[in-house]
Protein backbone atom coordinates (compact mmCIF):
# COMPACT_ATOMS: atom_id res chain seq x y z
CA UNK A 1 0.00 0.00 0.00
CA UNK A 2 1.58 3.43 -0.87
CA UNK A 3 2.38 6.01 2.10
CA UNK A 4 -0.57 8.29 -0.08
CA UNK A 5 -3.45 5.72 0.27
CA UNK A 6 -2.65 4.82 3.90
CA UNK A 7 -2.36 8.78 5.13
CA UNK A 8 -5.61 9.23 2.56
CA UNK A 9 -6.98 6.24 4.87
CA UNK A 10 -5.94 7.15 8.07
CA UNK A 11 -7.58 10.82 7.57
CA UNK A 12 -10.77 9.07 6.76
CA UNK A 13 -10.67 7.85 9.94
CA UNK A 14 -9.56 10.72 11.44
CA UNK A 15 -12.94 12.10 9.89
CA UNK A 16 -15.29 9.65 11.62
CA UNK A 17 -13.76 9.97 15.20
CA UNK A 18 -14.40 14.06 14.26
CA UNK A 19 -18.17 13.01 13.37
CA UNK A 20 -18.75 11.15 16.25
CA UNK A 21 -17.30 13.89 18.58
CA UNK A 22 -19.30 16.53 16.64
CA UNK A 23 -22.41 14.89 16.90
CA UNK A 24 -22.01 14.49 20.34
CA UNK A 25 -21.27 18.07 20.62
CA UNK A 26 -24.38 18.71 18.76
CA UNK A 27 -26.64 16.53 20.82
CA UNK A 28 -25.51 17.36 23.75
CA UNK A 29 -25.04 21.26 23.31
CA UNK A 30 -28.06 21.43 21.21
CA UNK A 31 -25.81 23.77 19.08
CA UNK A 32 -25.68 24.76 15.20
CA UNK A 33 -24.36 21.79 12.76
CA UNK A 34 -23.09 24.70 10.89
CA UNK A 35 -20.80 25.89 13.76
CA UNK A 36 -19.58 22.48 15.32
CA UNK A 37 -18.47 21.99 11.64
CA UNK A 38 -16.83 25.14 11.29
CA UNK A 39 -14.83 24.57 14.32
CA UNK A 40 -13.42 21.22 13.58
CA UNK A 41 -12.42 22.37 10.53
CA UNK A 42 -10.38 25.07 11.89
CA UNK A 43 -8.84 23.36 14.23
CA UNK A 44 -10.37 24.79 16.98
CA UNK A 45 -12.27 21.39 17.90
CA UNK A 46 -11.08 18.28 17.94
CA UNK A 47 -7.34 18.38 17.83
CA UNK A 48 -6.43 16.64 20.96
CA UNK A 49 -7.17 13.54 22.49
CA UNK A 50 -6.13 11.84 25.77
CA UNK A 51 -4.11 8.74 25.80
CA UNK A 52 -3.22 6.44 28.55
CA UNK A 53 0.23 4.98 29.20
CA UNK A 54 0.71 1.71 30.98
CA UNK A 55 1.21 3.15 34.41
CA UNK A 56 -2.33 5.06 33.72
CA UNK A 57 -1.03 8.38 33.00
CA UNK A 58 -2.59 10.17 30.95
CA UNK A 59 -1.37 12.52 28.16
CA UNK A 60 -2.47 15.44 25.67
CA UNK A 61 -1.31 14.20 21.66
CA UNK A 62 -2.49 15.88 18.85
CA UNK A 63 -4.24 14.45 15.84
CA UNK A 64 -2.97 14.15 12.68
CA UNK A 65 -5.23 15.74 10.17
CA UNK A 66 -8.48 14.50 8.91
CA UNK A 67 -10.98 14.56 5.41
CA UNK A 68 -12.70 17.52 6.38
CA UNK A 69 -14.91 16.84 3.12
CA UNK A 70 -15.65 13.54 4.33
CA UNK A 71 -16.45 14.68 8.25
CA UNK A 72 -18.61 17.38 7.23
CA UNK A 73 -20.08 14.75 4.75
CA UNK A 74 -20.69 12.76 7.64
CA UNK A 75 -21.82 15.14 10.21
CA UNK A 76 -24.52 17.00 7.91
CA UNK A 77 -25.95 13.39 6.79
CA UNK A 78 -26.50 12.31 10.29
CA UNK A 79 -27.99 15.16 11.07
CA UNK A 80 -29.97 15.61 8.00
CA UNK A 81 -31.65 11.56 8.94
CA UNK A 82 -31.10 11.76 12.03
CA UNK A 83 -34.59 10.89 13.15
CA UNK A 84 -35.07 8.23 10.43
CA UNK A 85 -31.61 7.13 11.83
CA UNK A 86 -32.89 7.02 15.50
CA UNK A 87 -35.93 4.82 14.49
CA UNK A 88 -34.15 2.51 12.47
CA UNK A 89 -31.83 1.81 15.56
CA UNK A 90 -34.76 1.44 18.06
CA UNK A 91 -35.70 -1.09 15.73
CA UNK A 92 -32.61 -3.04 15.65
CA UNK A 93 -32.02 -2.56 19.99
CA UNK A 94 -33.40 -3.83 22.74
CA UNK A 95 -33.86 -4.25 26.43
CA UNK A 96 -31.60 -2.66 28.09
CA UNK A 97 -30.13 -1.14 24.87
CA UNK A 98 -32.58 1.12 23.59
CA UNK A 99 -31.62 3.99 22.11
CA UNK A 100 -32.78 6.45 24.26
CA UNK A 101 -31.19 5.27 27.45
CA UNK A 102 -28.02 5.15 26.53
CA UNK A 103 -25.11 7.66 26.58
CA UNK A 104 -24.76 10.19 24.48
CA UNK A 105 -21.37 9.19 23.49
CA UNK A 106 -23.10 5.78 22.66
CA UNK A 107 -25.71 7.48 20.37
CA UNK A 108 -23.16 9.61 18.60
CA UNK A 109 -21.02 6.85 17.59
CA UNK A 110 -24.17 4.80 15.97
CA UNK A 111 -25.87 7.82 14.25
CA UNK A 112 -22.71 8.21 12.52
CA UNK A 113 -22.14 4.25 11.83
CA UNK A 114 -25.46 3.79 10.66
CA UNK A 115 -25.74 7.14 8.27
CA UNK A 116 -22.58 5.98 6.95
CA UNK A 117 -23.36 2.41 6.18
CA UNK A 118 -26.86 3.50 4.92
CA UNK A 119 -25.45 6.18 2.45
CA UNK A 120 -21.87 5.08 1.04
CA UNK A 121 -21.37 1.93 -0.84
CA UNK A 122 -17.77 2.72 -1.53
CA UNK A 123 -16.33 1.35 1.52
CA UNK A 124 -16.79 -2.42 2.61
CA UNK A 125 -19.01 -2.78 5.44
CA UNK A 126 -16.83 -4.92 7.35
CA UNK A 127 -14.49 -2.20 7.04
CA UNK A 128 -16.89 -0.07 8.49
CA UNK A 129 -17.80 -1.92 11.25
CA UNK A 130 -14.58 -2.84 12.18
CA UNK A 131 -13.55 0.97 12.23
CA UNK A 132 -16.66 2.11 14.68
CA UNK A 133 -15.81 -1.11 16.65
CA UNK A 134 -12.55 0.36 17.00
CA UNK A 135 -13.90 4.06 18.07
CA UNK A 136 -16.22 1.60 20.93
CA UNK A 137 -13.26 0.75 22.50
CA UNK A 138 -11.35 4.08 22.23
CA UNK A 139 -14.41 5.35 24.66
CA UNK A 140 -16.02 2.07 26.39
CA UNK A 141 -14.13 -1.02 27.97
CA UNK A 142 -16.78 -3.28 28.68
CA UNK A 143 -19.59 -4.85 26.32
CA UNK A 144 -20.15 -2.02 24.63
CA UNK A 145 -17.53 -2.74 21.45
CA UNK A 146 -19.46 -6.22 21.03
CA UNK A 147 -22.85 -4.58 21.20
CA UNK A 148 -21.64 -2.03 18.65
CA UNK A 149 -19.97 -5.21 16.81
CA UNK A 150 -23.27 -7.27 17.02
CA UNK A 151 -25.80 -4.48 15.89
CA UNK A 152 -24.00 -2.79 13.33
CA UNK A 153 -23.34 -6.59 11.30
CA UNK A 154 -26.99 -6.46 11.89
CA UNK A 155 -27.58 -3.16 10.13
CA UNK A 156 -25.16 -3.78 7.12
CA UNK A 157 -26.57 -7.12 6.46
CA UNK A 158 -30.44 -5.41 6.61
CA UNK A 159 -29.20 -2.52 4.43
CA UNK A 160 -26.51 -3.93 2.20
CA UNK A 161 -27.65 -7.47 2.05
Amino acid sequence: MSKFVSQKIKMKSGARLAAVQANYMIALGQLPVDEVIEDFVRGEVGRFALEENNENEEKLVELGPIDTEYFEKLVRGAQSRKEDLEKSLNHYLHGEWSYDRMNGTMQALLLSAVYELSATSDVDAKVLIQEYVDLAYAFFNKNEPKMVNALLDQIAHAIRG
